[in-house]
């Protein structure tokens, strides 16, 4: 027909598929990413919209897959998904590098808090900042 333009069609990745892309771009940097790295890092595999992007993190979030570190204002994939919203980081003020460890113990221990002050827990993510070994013994 004259005069139609004809739209180009574009397909719609599921909610799926799209924390599925999102969880292994985390993974694959291997280090705390802001949502617009991220999104710069995820364009290419068609998903470039900051509220798609948003939405997906917090669903990973809710489901224990990624956690968002609030002093870096960044997000991580978690390497530890038994520990469901309750997560420790140890992040190097020097070299960047965060690692995420497990403290059932720590835990335990705000948890027994919250509870004798009447606070319910909904989330639980500890920052410890420091220097890691490598940039304390000067190999940074």
């Amino acid at each position: 027909m004259a005069g139609v333009i004809a739209k180009k069609s574009t397909k719609r990745r599921s909610a799926a598929d799209q924390d599925k892309i999102i969880v292994e771009a985390l993974r694959g940097v291997g280090r705390p990413m802001s949502a617009y790295e991220l999104i710069e890092e995820v364009r290419g595999k068609g998903v470039s919209a900051p509220p798609t992007v948003y939405r997906a993190l917090q669903r990973l979030i809710e489901d224990g897959l990624a956690h968002r570190l609030e002093s870096l204002n960044a997000f991580v994939a978690c390497d530890h998904p038994h520990h469901h919203g309750k997560a420790v980081f140890a992040i190097c003020d020097s070299c960047g590098t965060v690692k995420e460890f497990d403290n059932p113990a720590a835990v335990k221990s705000l948890q027994a808090w919250a509870g004798k002050n009447d606070f319910k827990v909904r989330s639980m993510t500890m920052e410890i900042r420091g220097r890691c070994g490598d940039c304390a013994a000067g190999h940074d």
